[in-house]
């Protein structure tokens, strides 16, 4: 018997009233940087400053919350063995790193002044952090849906 099947449902190491805070969490930083991705589109097309000024914010809520979401999630990781043996586990976590750094550095870029601020760096992190979003999303997914990570027998 696979060790997958003799636990079926890990827990959560980060509970709050018996419900895993992680997956509580990963909904803002999704949001934070798919909103800075839409609004650094429209400032390339329009470069209006306020929506500039909206990506840096939306990028920078996404740095926060997803730093708590980290949090969590690395407390899930190291703190249970069972979470750990999931085979999407280490890749989920590898490419939320990522997504955050390269974030952090798109903070930077948006940082600067004028339209060098977001049109192509800007723009293309965003993409490529909105794409890595993408893929970690399936793989938290697959973490929960499909080998009942958090979740309640």
């Amino acid at each position: 018997m696979p060790e997958q099947d003799a636990a079926p449902h890990p827990r959560s190491t980060a509970r709050l009233f018996g419900h895993p805070i992680h997956p509580m969490l990963v909904p803002f930083p999704i949001a934070f940087f798919a909103g800075a991705l839409v609004t650094d589109i429209v400032y390339s097309r329009t470069a209006n400053l306020m929506w500039q000024y909206f990506s840096i914010w939306l990028i920078v809520g996404g740095l926060v919350m997803g730093g708590l979401a980290a949090l969590f999630g690395l407390i899930d990781y190291i703190g249970n063995r069972q979470v750990r043996a999931r085979r999407p586990a280490t890749p989920h976590m590898i490419l939320n790193i990522l997504v955050w750094l390269l974030s952090l550095l798109n903070a930077f870029v948006h940082s600067r002044d004028g339209w060098t601020a977001v049109v192509p760096q800007g723009l293309i992190l965003s993409g490529i952090v909105v794409l890595l979003l993408l893929v970690s999303a399936w793989l938290g997914g697959s973490l929960t849906y499909r080998h009942g990570v958090g979740v309640r027998p």
